[in-house]
């Protein structure tokens, strides 16, 4: 039997630059979420452990961006603590050969903050050496049209990718999180950044509470037809601290298991159209706040190695 080749992230861009192309996550003081601020909900989303979402953030800023105002009294701080994310993550990549790299605005909602921060920010991420481009983490409800055209004017010279978090397309499931927005307003901010011909990549949550194997194939099938150019893949956990860990601690679901994850997982790659990249397909976390599931605690290397297998069982090159 002749296999499948996987569409990774990876493989587009060895294919476009020549060369293997890392991201570099960065994640800056001052930024937060509107489902945290109290702008569209408060406590953010029941998963979400506010204070230790990146390893990269400072646990000690006290100050948060004020979005209606263009000062931004935190700047600086940011300008240093990117510079100093920046450089130090490409030093140990350039040592494990890695020649160009993607700056990856990933903790919190990293468009929403004062245009005129977010473009300097932006413009300082790219004007590192070897930086071909930018990947944006955000969310549909915090994205204005400044944004998305400035994005896309970058987008003519640089790899300009915005990632938005769907996670659901079953507004039941997004009120149960505590989302903040419903899946038409997801659909709408993709259908807007793509008329911009700007690069989507869609993060899924597999395993949310109330949800069957079925509803998360549904909202697969959803996010591919709204013209998403790539996808990410995430079994959900449950750390300590938050809201998510009170319902499991209740009773009220049951975590996702591996070999559910693995068969939701392969069904959703084999509907997805073969145009659509794959910029993960798994993720955990290795500290003593995972409760459940445990096998999410695995090594990255172990989880990886079970996913693949999975995938070669059902056809796929790895």
């Amino acid at each position: 039997m002749k296999l499948k080749t996987l569409p990774t992230f990876g493989r587009y861009l060895k294919a476009k630059f020549g060369v293997k192309v890392a991201k570099i996550p960065v994640g800056l003081s001052g930024f937060t979420c509107p489902n945290i601020d109290g702008t569209v909900a408060k406590g953010g989303c029941t998963f979400c452990l506010n204070e230790s979402f990146s390893p990269n953030l400072a646990k000690d800023a006290k100050i948060t961006l004020n979005l209606k105002s263009t000062q931004n009294p935190l700047l600086e701080q940011q300008l240093k603590e990117l510079d100093l994310q920046i450089r130090t993550t490409q030093k140990a990549m350039k040592m494990q050969g890695i020649k160009k790299f993607l700056v990856y605005f990933q903790s919190f909602t990293n468009t929403y903050a004062p245009f005129e921060t977010l473009k300097t920010l932006y413009d300082k991420a790219l004007s590192y050496p070897d930086v071909i481009g930018l990947s944006i983490g955000t969310r549909s409800d915090s994205v204005t049209d400044e944004v998305l055209d400035y994005l896309a004017q970058l987008s003519k010279t640089k790899e300009i990718w915005i990632e938005f978090g769907v996670q659901s397309v079953f507004d039941q499931t997004l009120e149960r999180i505590n989302r903040g927005h419903d899946a038409a307003n997801a659909k709408e901010a993709i259908l807007k950044a793509k008329a911009k011909n700007l690069n989507v990549c869609a993060h899924l949550i597999f395993g949310l509470p109330g949800e069957n194997q079925e509803m998360m194939l549904t909202t697969a099938r959803e996010v591919y037809n709204w013209g998403v150019d790539a996808v990410k893949y995430h079994p959900l956990y449950v750390v300590k601290n938050t809201l998510l860990a009170n319902q499991y601690k209740a009773g009220e679901f049951a975590p996702i298991t591996k070999e559910e994850y693995a068969a939701v997982l392969t069904m959703a790659i084999e509907i997805k159209p073969p145009h659509i990249l794959i910029q993960r397909m798994t993720a955990g976390i290795s500290d003593d706040t995972l409760l459940a599931p445990k096998w999410c605690g695995w090594s990255k290397n172990a989880m990886v190695a079970y996913i693949n297998e999975a995938l070669r069982k059902a056809g796929w090159k790895i």
